[in-house]
């Protein structure tokens, strides 16, 4: 939607709603509800404030000691955030309104830390195409009340893997067609969706495109199917792990480099095979980013279609790294994220280290063939979200990549998480040793 498009809209009452919002550490997409004639006498043109503290909390909105970016001592002040307009467009899901990405003005913002990475590429000559498959579960039950029963046994929309099954599909497509026709019409493309591994576990695919917009369209997927589903008394969930016993749901990410004459820069043998070398000799050290969560890491299970080895394949979905395609189509599909990531800090995390590659001429272990979960020498993904913080840590990569400031948040992010995890006794421990120990 244009500028002008909006001011019509608004002139009209077609529009009365915008929805300014944010993405998170997490994320989520926080923001303001500016009435529309706000917007654009106010904000469209000078942006708004919000309190810097979004930025530094975890996920119940606890203003989390120990930043430095923003504290108690300096008072949690404002942060100015401005609207790309680029972003702008109706959000078809809820009604008279529209929703517009904002920019903070921060180093550590994780819009602002993909568009770092992207203006390397730009000054090479260069632009990143990516796709995302994100994988939720649909419940047949509301938010409400998976929460007044403590998320014990939600009910799935399936009852048995439903992997391509058409009828089930169409048992859950009251909710799963309203998502993708919500997205069509608010110029988020969708190719297809389809049942996934789990009972009531869907995958929905959005058309590729240049990865800033593909990570624009993938926050507003996930914060779209949440309210759609809340909307019909139903409710998803993106968590990587949610139940030990079902299939995990993932962020399988497809990226590959475009030349300026629109040629894939893949096609170069030797810069394809370093940009791999550098995600690949890094991927331990930016797993976080992928897998931040303590759950995200109980996806990594062999023989369930996530990895838990660092090798790559051709076309074989064993492998963290699978190449697919091509000579235009030709792309590097990471399969490490799950469906809880963060998809700026995914896309900034595997451009950083694949120009990493390509600066220092880091080669790839040689392709791998067959199973890769029976492999015994090959560089494990990290385990559990302790060992990812220690192997960011301990590199000099994420430093000279990202900047020391961004080093510091992000470890002190995700140590929280650990740490309120830690402090916490779970259900399984109370059944294991309540009466028994």
């Amino acid at each position: 939607m244009t500028r002008e498009e909006l001011e019509r809209k608004v002139a009209t009452d077609e529009i009365d709603t915008v929805l300014a919002v944010m993405p998170d550490l997490y994320g989520r997409l926080l923001g303001k509800r500016l009435t529309g004639h706000y917007f654009l006498e106010h904000v469209i043109d000078d942006g708004m404030h919000v309190c810097d503290y979004l930025l530094a909390c975890d996920m119940e909105m606890d203003p989390v000691p120990g930043y430095a970016f923003t504290n108690w001592e300096r008072g949690y002040g404002d942060l100015h955030v401005h609207p790309d307009l680029s972003t702008l467009r109706r959000a078809a899901w809820l009604e008279k309104t529209a929703i517009v990405l904002c920019d903070a003005h921060a180093s550590i913002a994780p819009r602002t830390m993909l568009q770092t990475q992207l203006a390397k590429l730009k000054a090479r000559g260069l632009k990143a195409m990516g796709g995302t498959e994100i994988e939720l579960y649909v419940f047949d039950e509301s938010y409400d009340a998976l929460r007044e029963k403590h998320y014990a046994a939600p009910k799935t929309a399936g009852r048995y893997i439903e992997d391509y099954h058409i009828f089930q599909g169409t048992k859950e497509e009251a909710l799963v067609g309203a998502i993708r026709r919500a997205l069509d019409a608010s110029e988020v493309p969708i190719e297809s969706s389809k049942g996934e591994w789990g009972p009531g576990q869907q995958e929905i695919n959005l058309l590729f495109c240049e990865v800033l917009e593909q990570a624009d369209r993938n926050a507003l997927y996930k914060h779209a199917a949440k309210e759609i589903a809340w909307q019909q008394g139903k409710a998803v969930t993106f968590m990587a792990k949610w139940d030990e016993t079902l299939a995990g749901s993932s962020m399988h990410v497809h990226l590959s480099l475009w030349n300026q004459d629109g040629t894939n820069a893949f096609g170069d043998e030797s810069f394809f095979l370093n940009f791999l070398g550098g995600m690949m000799h890094h991927a331990r050290a930016i797993t976080a980013f992928f897998a931040p969560n303590v759950a995200s890491y109980k996806r990594y299970q062999a023989g369930s279609f996530a990895p838990t080895s660092i090798a790559w394949c051709r076309d074989n979905r064993t492998a963290g790294f699978r190449v697919v395609g091509s000579g235009k189509s030709l792309r590097i599909e990471c399969r490490i994220p799950g469906a809880d990531a963060n998809p700026y800090l995914v896309y900034a995390a595997l451009i950083a280290a694949g120009l990493d590659g390509v600066d220092n001429q880091i080669a790839p272990p040689p392709l791998f063939e067959g199973d890769v979960y029976e492999a015994n020498n090959l560089p494990r993904v990290p385990a559990y979200l302790r060992e990812a913080i220690h192997e960011f840590e301990k590199s000099d990569f994420p430093a000279r990549a990202f900047g020391p400031e961004i080093v510091t948040h992000y470890s002190h992010f995700w140590r929280t998480e650990q740490r309120k995890f830690d402090e916490v006794v779970t259900d399984w421990e109370k059944k294991r040793f309540f009466e028994r120990i």
